[in-house]
């Protein structure tokens, strides 16, 4: 394995009695995390305003403190990153991580402390090769370099705080140990212009030992493309014959798993990740399933609200000890970051709770629930998987909306989807897609039986790099921002029918 691989050994092998310990006692782990935070903060703003110094239990801490969305915490943050101290997290916060704003136009600013860039986000960072490690212990990956596609990063010079997207905050921040396995270099990675920025980062890789890769499927997708383009290749085994895994995540992998089957000769390792700016929840601990582990033991502590009851006054708010396996939750974190109850907006279920392990299965805004059929993004995502299988297609992305009633006019879904692989009879693909759709969610086959609510969907072809272009026209290319999928409006559906006729 190498004298590096062994040293790596020896540290992710500590790292695993971390994590280990807290799958053995998952209910103290995060008793433990919400206590902490809970010390960090009682001498803040938020903190004495909610009483955090009287907190004994967690029920207190339910009872005291009240759930948020952003727009309710958004003041506090504004205050923060005016370089006011003791806000909602001890000290002063130096790092706001930008959100991409995928549930509405205005940017979201997310605190980094110090404690969540070390002991959450870092911290994942090294339990992510630990598990990959533990699941694959032959891999010499850490004698090569790491492929990241990371985001661009500005300066917010006003009030002395700086903000930009998560994986450049990280960079930025990262340490030169760890900054000397990844490429590109800093430099690149915080270009500001993607195209510019692809490019170097083609030309800084293209004669490395590239052992992994990290970052979002999409992006990563568009930046190997161009890289085969560039050298002529037609595999990437051609250039980095060492390359063995990709850990991805913003996006669920699914659509985009043949589009890489398409261009590897070798079948890669797929590790996926649950990171957001707000923290980083899960990671994939074992090599043939999917589900991720939830991390209980990194700075962040858990509620979950059934989404049945999501939305009402009496919706309940249930600990780690009290969820069930198969059932739907609205996330809600309390974070190292200084985040108190937070409603997140993801939508997670439980596979497994001994060790506690999830799938993300939407979220609380991005479905489309128009007529009752509670389409959820995981719906969509295994009913397209299932008709790209039948059809022998590849879609590249994709989007759908509501067509509303009219009059006597029944409803249905309007679709957007650019293939990489389009199906050779375009309007079975449709067919099936609208049969795969009922068989994966009862609902929406209830309103599609006899055609009583729902009519069968409507579906267009996307021209070659529409959604890029759509992205670029809005500001939103790069690593951090993610196409909107699913939507209970026409918002994102109605600019792109009238880009793809153009």
């Amino acid at each position: 394995m190498g004298i590096v691989n062994k040293i790596m050994e020896i540290m992710m092998r500590n790292r695993m009695n971390v994590i280990e310990e807290s799958i053995a006692n998952p209910i103290g782990t995060q008793e433990r995390v919400l206590f902490h935070n809970l010390k960090k903060g009682k001498s803040t703003i938020y903190g004495k305003k909610y009483h955090f110094d009287e907190i004994k239990r967690i029920h207190d801490f339910q009872r005291q403190v009240p759930a948020v969305h952003y727009e309710d915490f958004e003041p506090y943050i504004e205050l923060a990153r005016k370089g006011e101290k003791d806000v909602t997290w001890n000290g002063k916060i130096k790092w706001f991580a930008k959100s991409s704003g995928t549930t509405n136009a205005k940017s979201k600013f997310i605190p980094i402390s110090k404690e969540s860039l070390e002991d959450c986000h870092y911290a994942a960072g090294k339990t992510m090769f630990a598990l990959y490690l533990n699941a694959n212990p032959e891999t010499d990956i850490f004698t090569c370099k790491n492929l990241r596609i990371g985001g661009s990063s500005e300066l917010y010079q006003k009030y002395d705080t700086r903000f930009g997207d998560l994986s450049a905050i990280l960079i930025d921040n990262l340490p030169f140990y760890a900054e000397m396995k990844n490429i590109p270099n800093r430099e690149i990675s915080l270009m500001s212009d993607w195209n510019t920025k692809m490019n170097a980062i083609i030309n800084a890789c293209k004669n490395e030992d590239v052992g992994s890769l990290t970052g979002v499927p999409s992006w990563m997708l568009v930046v190997l493309n161009k890289l085969l383009e560039t050298t002529g290749k037609n595999y990437l085994d051609e250039l980095w014959p060492n390359l063995e895994v990709f850990f991805h995540g913003g996006i669920s992998f699914k659509p985009y798993a043949e589009n890489y089957n398409l261009i590897t000769k070798k079948q890669l390792n797929y590790f996926e990740l649950y990171n957001a700016s707000e923290g980083f929840f899960g990671i994939q601990d074992q090599l043939h399933n999917k589900d991720l582990l939830l991390l209980l033991d990194n700075g962040i502590f858990y509620e979950f609200i059934p989404m049945e009851e999501f939305g009402y006054e009496d919706q309940r708010f249930l600990t780690i000890a009290e969820v069930e396996v198969g059932k739907n939750y609205a996330m809600v974190i309390t974070t190292n970051g200084g985040l108190w109850r937070y409603i997140i907006g993801d939508t997670i279920r439980f596979t497994s709770t001994n060790p506690h392990r999830i799938v993300v299965s939407g979220r609380t805004k991005h479905y489309i629930n128009t007529f009752g059929e509670e389409l959820m993004i995981e719906n969509a995502e295994e009913a397209l998987k299932r008709t790209c299988l039948k059809t022998n297609s590849i879609i590249s992305d994709y989007t759908a909306g509501p067509i509303f009633m009219e009059g006597k006019e029944k409803g249905a879904h309007e679709w957007m989807i650019e293939f990489d692989k389009e199906p050779e009879d375009f309007d079975l693909f449709v067919t099936i897609l609208d049969k795969s759709l009922q068989d994966v969610n009862s609902d929406y086959e209830a309103k599609r039986y006899n055609n009583m609510t729902l009519n069968p969907p409507i579906v267009h072809k996307a021209r070659k790099q529409l959604f890029f272009e759509w992205m670029a026209s809005r500001g939103k290319l790069g690593g951090q921002n993610k196409v909107p999928r699913l939507s209970n409006t026409r918002e994102f559906i109605e600019p792109l029918i009238i880009l793809n006729t153009k």
